[in-house]
């Protein structure tokens, strides 16, 4: 394998790499966000929910009226 094919090899990893993250940190905003707001606007008590591609996440109200929440991201290499 040449030094080229090698490099070229290696943006591509760090683009795919790039790409994962970013996927992370937007169902991560999508849940402190978005689905914070429908919480709170609802007034739930427990909510869970999942994206069928292994995110997951769940919020519930604590007894001082805090929201604790709770995620994962499921990542395929």
């Amino acid at each position: 394998m040449s030094t080229d094919e090698k490099n070229n090899n290696l943006e591509e990893a760090l683009e795919v790499s790039s790409d994962i993250m970013e996927k992370k940190q937007n169902w991560a905003g999508f849940v402190e966000t978005t689905v914070v707001n429908f919480f709170v606007e609802c007034k739930l008590e427990k909510l869970n929910i999942e994206d069928g591609r292994g995110n997951k996440a769940k919020l519930a109200r604590q007894k001082d009226d805090t929201i604790k929440v709770e995620y994962t991201s499921t990542t395929t290499l």
